[in-house]
């Protein structure tokens, strides 16, 4: 490699010095994790080279035989990582080395904590593992060229990991990428091959290519290098071999090398199917949600191999939208080599592959909320709201995946602790027959609302649901084993044989005796309500509001209000307690009835979490009705 005279400056993208500082100061016990990362990038760069050199054979610049090599230099205190992959050309250095161009990155930086554990966790997921490398060096040179373009566009990038790095073209013969390090001070057990070797076993023994060092021999009590190369890992495609062969820290490696995580997976499916289709399956939960899961511009989805040879990332089109956690690989042995986004998304054979995909792994969350409670607490606090998505997305799993939903629920109160749909059913009450829930844009608000006092009354359980997802989840989910779902504020309530035939007369009875009071009501609010009724759901409050049986939720309509969208006007049916002592009051009233009237609506609109069309109006009111009882 001969330099040349065209060095150049250039100063980090903010972001990039936040992560160093990071990586320098506070993963220090962490450190071995480099190396693994350093593996890991130069494995998906054979990779790469490999997929591009189905279309172009050239780019193998006759040498196909793609590996990773590692040495070590005792007197220079350097550790040097070696690919012959796909490499990069000078901008490819510069945006990957020198900036991170990730939507979502702000909030990536907003979850760093100063928890060393936790944000390792988050370093991985983001895919930046390049700059651990200055967890044990003080300065990192790259040299790299890209296959297929001429000798003299090599590119050589250093820095000391501070806030510049420089950067220029060079000489560079074969292709793919060079890291030495210039290990610090305290790092002398890393210029050891036994130490190396330790490490490349533990983190990286299933990476596909070979990783190869000169041989080590000791000789009157000396070390001494040969000249021959050992491959040090197994090379070959894990998931290839049988499940027997496997041991749980293999898979844990492997999971943490395809996923970018530095965490344990949560638990993993290894299967091989054969049949029409023939494929091998890896599929890995992890144990923590990835920071961009909710940014939909990010990509998410499996490793596409064929015939063990990488085609693609992110094979989005391998899993639905709702499984977007879950990472592993899927092999195939009957797609053909030049397969592309395009012909993945029109293959029958794809579609094959991703039915049986989604169905292992649901198969595996079921298992896990069957034997593992704990741990599906876990997986559903990270994942479930992910979850709740499929519901509505994938009508043929439409009732697994109800299984497998969890929610808050009067049986508890507390946001913390969730039921399965199954565990409602089992604590029905005899002779009810629907599930009971209420939509609400916070858990307060559910478990407070006015619309559940008839249920707590009779000992009733209601389910408290307070994601925005859940409103489209009882939009798709109408019933779970044969039981309808059933909001409490919408329609006329119907408990059916939870009532017996005297409160449905004394029901019935009321209604009748407070007819011209419920008219009188509707006619002052004209404009504000479809209909007024007596309630049979309310003990201790005045009034509420309920939705007609054929509209959306108030929960449901503020929701695409707030996000812009045009939805139709409906008004909504206003019940009112005749026992409670301010409709007691209102039936009496005559001077102030309509105010009084107005703050009935308005009371029963603040409680549902909705918001007031004139709040300095209600206030006058409220003020008004005060300075006149007061007078009375």
């Amino acid at each position: 490699m001969t330099a040349s005279t065209n060095r150049e400056t250039m100063g980090f993208q903010t972001e990039v010095k936040q992560l160093l500082q990071l990586m320098i100061h506070s993963l220090y016990s962490n450190r071995e994790i480099f190396l693994r990362e350093l593996v890991s990038n130069a494995s998906d760069a054979c990779d790469k080279l490999r997929f591009e050199a189905l279309h172009n054979d050239a780019m193998f610049e006759n040498d196909s035989e793609l590996q990773i090599s590692l040495s070590f230099d005792k007197d220079a205190r350097t550790l040097t990582i070696s690919d012959n992959g796909i490499g990069m050309n000078r901008d490819e250095v510069i945006n990957n080395l020198g900036t991170i161009a990730k939507s979502g990155t702000r909030e990536f930086f907003s979850k760093l904590s100063g928890d060393q554990q936790k944000d390792a966790g988050l370093i991985g997921q983001f895919g930046v593992g390049f700059y651990s490398a200055f967890i044990v060096a003080d300065k990192v040179v790259v040299t790299t060229r890209r296959a297929g373009e001429a000798t003299d566009q090599g590119v050589c990038w250093e820095s000391d990991g501070g806030g510049e790095f420089d950067i220029e073209m060079v000489e560079k013969a074969t292709r793919g990428t060079t890291i030495e390090l210039h290990l610090r001070e305290d790092q002398d057990d890393l210029l050891s091959g036994h130490k190396i070797r330790s490490i490349i076993r533990k983190y990286s023994d299933h990476i596909v290519q070979p990783i190869v060092m000169k041989k080590e021999e000791w000789k009157d009590g000396a070390q001494v290098i040969t000249e021959e190369d050992e491959t040090i890992n197994q090379a070959s495609a894990l998931w290839a071999r049988s499940k027997n062969e496997i041991s749980d820290d293999e898979y844990k490696a492997f999971y943490k090398h395809v996923g970018h995580d530095y965490e344990d997976p949560l638990a993993w499916t290894h299967a091989r199917v054969e049949g029409r289709q023939e494929y091998t399956q890896l599929l890995y939960v992890p144990a923590r949600a990835p920071f961009d899961m909710w940014d939909h511009k990010a990509q998410h989805g499996i490793k596409l191999y064929v015939k063990r040879v990488f085609i693609m990332d992110d094979a989005e089109q391998l899993l639905p939208s709702y499984l977007r956690f879950v990472r592993g690989i899927v092999d195939s042995n009957n797609l053909p080599l030049n397969v592309s986004r395009e012909i993945l998304q029109e293959s029958k054979d794809i579609k094959a592959i991703r039915e049986g995909c989604t169905k292992k792994v649901i198969g595996l969350l079921e298992d896990m909320a069957a034997n593992d409670a704990e741990k599906y607490t876990t997986f559903w606090g990270q994942f479930g709201q992910v979850i709740k998505e499929g519901v509505g997305q994938d009508f043929a799993n439409k009732d697994r995946i109800a299984g497998l939903l969890r929610f808050a629920s009067t049986h508890t109160d507390t946001s913390d602790e969730t039921v399965s749909l199954a565990d409602y059913i089992g604590r029905m009450k005899e002779g009810q027959d629907k599930i009971y829930f209420i939509t609400a844009d916070s858990f307060n608000a559910a478990k407070n609302s006015p619309h559940l006092e008839v249920f707590r009354k009779k000992g009733i359980e209601v389910l408290l649901l307070s994601a925005r997802v859940d409103e489209w989840v009882v939009g798709s989910l109408t019933e779970f084993k044969e039981k309808s779902l059933v909001s409490v504020a919408k329609g006329g309530l119907d408990l059916g044989a939870l009532e017996d035939e005297a409160e449905k007369e004394a029901q019935a009875k009321q209604a009748d005796e407070h007819k011209e009071l419920t008219e009188k009501i509707e006619a002052s609010l004209t404009g504000r309500v479809k209909e007024v009724r007596i309630t049979h759901r309310l003990t201790d409050s005045p009034a509420c509001l309920v939705a007609d049986e054929d509209d959306m939720s108030g929960n449901m309509a503020r929701m695409l209000k707030a996000a812009g969208q045009k939805i139709p006007e409906t008004m909504p049916i206003l019940e009112i307690n005749p026992q409670h002592p301010v409709v007691i009051r209102l039936r009496a009233e005559s001077q102030h009835f309509d105010d009084w009237a107005a703050v009935l609506f308005d009371q029963a609109l603040l409680a549902e979490g909705g918001q007031l069309d004139d709040p300095a109006g209600f206030v006058k009111r409220i003020n008004h009705l005060m300075l006149e009882m007061r007078a009375s």
